[in-house]
């Protein structure tokens, strides 16, 4: 769908009341012209297991099939999200998925498996290292799949952040800030990016049940033991909040749940919420 923009005015499909948050964070807050995302994007999601030298990786039984859970979540995601896009009238662009082991090349550089999951806005790519469920099975007491696809579904919160213009906002903000200014402008698109996970579970459940009994309680446990707090403590044994770049365990827990529960984007924006 290609909808005809003019300089400020917006398209009538932001009427839409279910999309009213996408477009006051674009047009309004963010200041960013949605004009490139109503231009039909192209993208097509896929899955690539790769070394830190782009070789291939021997993988174990249990290992493929963890990789196989995590293309389902992420299929999934694309589900959800391509619909609430279009509803927008705007065409969603499927990440590519990347399973890694040790060590990655991506276009946000070189990174480790000590980085975790993380999401590369230049790649437009989801990198996992599946060592890291087992690290929050043993390490972080956070098992179960419905953990694993939180993070997942984290990640992909990145990507949509990244099609509507919010992260390149906040990036291009960090050299006008002090590093605890963007601590917190940090950690206010992380916990959105929590909300866009519940989103996806809100909605996930009523197209496809997806929820069992105790799969809330996993994602709970592993948003509270990655939140900067209890990380912090286990590190040095006090907390810093000046230096947190993702949020509280409380604060981790309660958007996901704000997210879960409502499916609503208009609740979902952090940036301007008077409390986090």
């Amino acid at each position: 769908m290609k909808v005809e923009t003019h300089p400020g005015q917006l398209p009538p499909f932001w009427t839409d009341r279910s999309v009213v948050f996408i477009a006051n964070l674009l047009a309004l807050f963010f200041g960013v012209d949605p004009t490139p995302l109503l231009q039909g994007m192209q993208g097509t999601g896929s899955v690539n297991v790769g070394s830190g030298g782009g070789g291939p990786v021997t993988t174990s039984p249990e290992e493929d099939e963890k990789a196989h859970f995590v293309s389902v979540v992420l299929a999934d995601t694309e589900d959800v999200w391509r619909q609430l896009f279009q509803k927008a009238g705007i065409k969603y662009e499927d990440p590519n998925l990347v399973l890694f082991s040790g060590s990655v090349n991506s276009a946000c550089g070189f990174t480790s498996a000590a980085v975790g999951p993380f999401y590369c806005p230049g790649d437009h790519k989801v990198y996992i290292d599946l060592a890291f469920y087992e690290e929050m099975k043993n390490k972080f007491g956070a098992p179960g799949d419905f953990a694993m696809a939180y993070v997942v579904a984290h990640e992909v919160g990145h990507h949509v952040q990244n099609l509507l213009g919010i992260s390149d906002k906040v990036h291009r903000a960090r050299s006008q800030l002090t590093k605890e200014e963007y601590n917190q402008l940090s950690v206010k698109l992380e916990l959105q990016a929590d909300f866009f996970a519940g989103v996806w579970a809100h909605h996930a459940q009523k197209m496809k049940n997806i929820l069992e009994k105790g799969d809330v309680q996993e994602a709970m446990r592993a948003a509270n033991a990655i939140g900067d707090d209890t990380l912090q403590k286990k590190s040095q044994g006090y907390v810093v909040p000046d230096a947190f770049t993702h949020g509280s365990s409380e604060q981790r827990m309660r958007w996901f749940m704000k997210g879960l529960k409502t499916g609503d984007l208009t609740q979902g924006d952090t940036f301007t919420a008077p409390e986090l």
